[in-house]
């Protein structure tokens, strides 16, 4: 019998002898992707693997998976319709193999095969990647699943600010050739997006962890298959679908912002579940409460009895400012379940950050004498956040056989922000006198935005040249704003004076309400695609044609409590706010305070949109070195904003019919260059928040912002052309010019002296500019041989006229240049890599002034600001694990947002007065990420 050391020591080398038995035994796998020229996947091409003879066919996607013993193989591929291509001495790892793409030429008289010497899969990624942004059929860039592995970022929005002419706004919304994001469109795996947020037309791509993804392609020109609805950028993000092999990430780390760590940071009291970006009820409508119509039937004290039941959390604490927290997993399978192939992929996030934003907010007033005078108000704000994302994805697939799968993905995201807006200064309205009132007060709200969406696909290779793709999708957008509060205190100015809450007999939309709102979209969205290959003229034609319809139900709904002082009560008002809303000082006597509705006001409105759209497409090679796209594009769109009774003033029902042709032709130069001719027209729709007839005041703005039921639709005309040389793998060159012209722009505009936003048409503006971009290794100088820079430059020019209203300027949000520019250094043999990043845009108009009207504020200015980022990785432990350091916004430099008093649009220090200014801070991270 052995002892317990022996039977230990015994039990060891068993496993110990199993796990050499099966690393033995164990078979490497090779993957891959076969493509045509067209992009498009090729069907049941056979790839042989010599000398052992392991033969497999491509699937439906085109992908492959062959099963091997390590060593230097010869490879070939062969397809009907296509020339041989043969890669040689290529090595396969019993670990770590990468997926081999394959881009196959089609067959003519003078190329029988194609061969290339490859010992290394990693170099045929990238020429696949180089090779499928030269062979896409309109104007694009494209970012592999190569180049998302191997970058440092962390989520989508990070990994599309690399990509050439587009930047960042506030870290997830997209700015393509200096548009702004609602002129971008987004697609996850194939099916049309809406907006993730409440209030913009935008998608937000912080949601979707970059180690999920498979590709990213940005389209810059519209061609019949895609979406109409877009003039900057269409965004189609693709999620990993059945792995190739096993895998599991997980990533941890923390960081800081050095404005808010360790400082004083003011925090408001939260709900158990806050933590997650959840509130599990600590934030809801007080007991007792039903509608706003039984509310309003209540008696005084009745209504008294409920706002008693709402909790006293008015102030917020200070404490200290914390570190963030980043935690992420990532995983996939592959098998076989009832012996078809299967697999799936799942990711969870988790992200929590604290920042304070340094504000000043002024609402400047036009002297006549042309400049300015003292302004209305100026106040130093301090916006305290904390920033927390939860989110999910997962995706599952079954390869019922090479011609047939059906997919199943889903993802879900919770996105909160609990934040204190903490505001100090002056406003010179209040008073009577030219010295006006010194004031301080709060704003504390808890916005908790979810966003779920499923998807359901199909793709089914009927026949050979048929080929049917089908999609359906549910998604729900909840934006959830409870109980947000806020108060302000004011005393005269220059005095030692008590300061005093500013409530009374009658009602200030500015100060003690508390603000209840939730935004619910549902959208339903399915279509399918059908294409049929032939050949005509000696080469390969495609034509194409799908039907999709997309769905979107949307009811608002807020709820405002205001507080009346019954007489005056000079304690009461000298009183903190979470003793002078205290239950005890409710009542109808005088001297206390009546809990009340917002009388007068419907804070609601529903919205029905529903998008029927078709399409015929030809995809036509009609030599060797010509290819045309072109088709047209029909959508029907029926919309439905405000109330769905006809005889409310309310109600507004709009319903067009767009037909939008494409066009785009490519002619290849040669094999390494590309000249590119798009032409093209698309449509871009009002936000349904921008069509609502209600206002509501914004405290950071310190002005209400209304919609406008009266606008219309924007139609763009588009116009590219592109040269592009490819002339070495990972490297390329562009350059382009475009032209845009819009009819009926939508822009933000203020209006009664600057206290209100309000969204209006102008009659047309033109756009059109030069842009240059260029990735190139520096190999040429040995001391350089492991830097590779990227850059890019645009430079537009932008009008809008509408002679009825006298307007000639720059369009609204569209910048005169905008320059992004990277230093790669990358060690690859030590698992070393860096990047230094810098980003700049040229002034923009930030929001359009009113002054062709009495009391009116001129244009406000979005200063230029330069920004710096940095990201270092080291790989440790045989490169599965790896350290990440960045910096983001290391200049700190302020944004600054101003406005003129004369003609010109610079800014000058000292002159010309800020509107808002906003400093973020510079934030690090440090993050460990480990691959099982």
């Amino acid at each position: 019998m052995l002892s317990p050391n022996n039977r230990l020591r015994f039990g060891f080398f068993v496993i110990a002898f199993f796990v050499i038995g099966i690393l033995h035994a164990q078979k490497a796998k090779v993957s891959g992707r076969i493509l045509d020229e067209s992009n498009h996947p090729v069907v049941g091409a056979t790839v042989i693997f010599q000398p052992s003879n392991v033969k497999v066919q491509s699937d439906i996607d085109g992908y492959f998976v062959a099963t091997m013993n390590a060593g230097k193989y010869n490879v070939t591929i062969t397809s009907v319709g296509y020339a041989t291509q043969n890669l040689n001495d290529f090595e396969v790892k019993l670990r770590g193999n990468d997926d081999l793409p394959v881009v196959l030429q089609t067959k003519v008289d003078n190329l029988e095969n194609v061969t290339v010497k490859s010992s290394s899969a990693r170099k045929e990624t990238v020429n696949a990647l180089i090779q499928f942004q030269k062979n896409t059929n309109t104007v694009a860039s494209v970012i592999s699943a190569e180049a998302i592995r191997r970058s440092p970022d962390r989520n989508t929005g990070e990994v599309l600010r690399r990509t050439p002419g587009v930047s960042l706004l506030d870290g997830k919304f997209l700015v393509v050739r200096g548009l702004a994001d609602r002129y971008n469109q987004a697609m996850l795996n194939g099916i049309l997006l809406t907006s993730t947020e409440p209030d913009r037309k935008t998608f937000s791509f912080d949601i979707i962890p970059a180690q999920m993804l498979d590709n990213i392609i940005i389209n810059k020109a519209f061609v019949p298959e895609m979406p109409g609805e877009w003039a900057g950028g269409l965004i189609q993000v693709n999620t990993k679908d059945i792995p190739n092999k096993n895998f599991f990430n997980i990533q941890i780390g923390t960081g800081a912002n050095a404005q808010s760590f360790g400082k004083d940071f003011y925090k408001q009291k939260s709900g158990g579940l806050d933590w997650l970006g959840i509130d599990n009820g600590y934030h809801s409508t007080p007991s007792g409460y039903t509608t706003k119509n039984q509310f309003r039937l209540l008696s005084a004290a009745q209504k008294n009895e409920i706002g008693k039941n709402m909790n006293d959390d008015w102030m917020a604490r200070i404490g200290k400012g914390s570190q963030n927290i980043i935690l992420q997993a990532n995983g996939g399978f592959t098998g076989t379940l009832f012996g078809k192939k299967i697999g799936g992929v799942f990711g969870l996030n988790y992200y929590r950050n604290n920042s304070i934003t340094q504000m000043i907010n002024q609402d400047n007033v036009v002297d006549g004498n042309g400049g300015f005078g003292t302004p209305n108000n100026s106040w130093m704000d301090n916006r305290y956040n904390q920033l927390t994302t939860l989110g999910g994805l997962v995706g599952l697939s079954m390869q019922l056989n090479n011609k047939n799968k059906i997919s199943l993905k889903s993802l879900i995201n919770v996105n909160t922000n609990s934040y204190t807006i903490y505001r100090k200064g002056i406003d010179y309205d209040r008073g009577g006198t030219e010295a006006g009132e010194d004031g301080y007060g709060e704003e504390n709200s808890f916005k908790q935005n979810t966003f779920f969406t499923t998807q359901l696909l199909g793709e089914h290779a009927i026949i050979d040249p048929l080929k049917l793709k089908w999609y359906g999708s549910f998604s729900i957008l909840d934006a959830y704003s409870p109980d947000q509060r806020r108060y302000m205190y004011y005393r005269p100015a220059g005095t030692d004076n008590p300061y005093e809450l500013s409530i009374g007999s009658g009602y200030d939309i500015r100060s003690s309400n508390r603000l209840f709102q939730s935004l619910s979209d549902y959208i339903y969205t399915a279509g399918g695609d059908l294409s049929y290959n032939f050949n005509m003229l000696g080469n390969k034609q495609t034509v194409k044609g799908g039907y999709m319809l997309q769905v979107k139900d949307r009811l608002y709904d807020a709820t405002m409590f205001i507080y009346q002082l019954v007489g005056d009560n000079a304690s009461l008002r000298q009183m903190n706010p979470d003793q002078a809303f205290a239950s005890s000082n409710l009542g109808t006597n005088p001297g206390q305070l009546e809990f009340s509705i917002l009388p007068n006001s419907d804070l609601r409105y529903m919205a029905n949109t529903i998008l029927n759209a078709g399409y015929v497409q030809f995809d036509n090679q009609f030599t060797d070195k010509l290819r045309v796209v072109w088709g047209v594009r029909m959508e029907n769109y029926d919309q439905l904003v405000g109330s769905n009774k006809t005889w409310s003033n309310k109600f507004n029902h709009t319903k067009k019919t767009d037909f939008l042709p494409g066009l785009n032709a490519t002619y290849k130069l040669n094999n390494l260059t590309n000249l590119r001719l798009s032409a093209s027209q698309t449509v871009i729709r009002p936000e349904l928040r921008e069509l609502a007839s209600l206002a509501l005041y914004d405290f950071e703005l310190n002005a209400s912002v209304s919609g406008n039921p009266a606008l219309v639709r924007t139609k763009i005309t588009n116009l590219d052309l592109r040269y592009e040389l490819y002339q070495r793998a990972g490297e390329l060159f562009t350059l382009g010019a475009f032209y845009k012209h819009f009819k009926n722009p939508i822009e933000q505009q203020m209006e009664q002296g600057g206290q209100n936003l309000t969204f209006r048409n102008t009659d047309k503006a033109n756009s059109y500019g030069a842009e240059l971009e260029l990735r190139k290794k520096l190999d040429f100088v040995n001391a350089l041989r492991h830097f590779t820079f990227q850059g890019n430059t645009a430079y537009i020019y932008s009008r809008v006229k509408d002679a009825s209203r006298n307007i000639n300027r720059q369009m609204v949000g569209q910048s005169p240049y905008l320059v992004n520019m990277s230093l790669m250094y990358d060690l690859e043999e030590k698992g070393f890599s860096t990047t230094l990043m810098y980003n700049q845009i040229g002034k923009r108009i930030y929001m359009l002034g009113d002054l062709d009207m009495a009391g009116g504020r001129p244009d406000v200015w979005e200063a230029t600001r330069p920004v710096l980022d940095l990201q270092v990785a080291q790989k440790v432990w045989k490169q599965k694990g790896e350290f990440r350091l960045s910096a983001s916004n290391i200049l700190n430099n302020t944004l600054k947002f101003y406005q003129n008093a004369d003609d010109k649009s610079s800014y000058k220090k000292g002159t010309d007065p800020l509107r808002f200014s906003r400093k973020y801070g510079t934030n690090f991270n440090l993050t460990f990420n480990y691959n099982l």
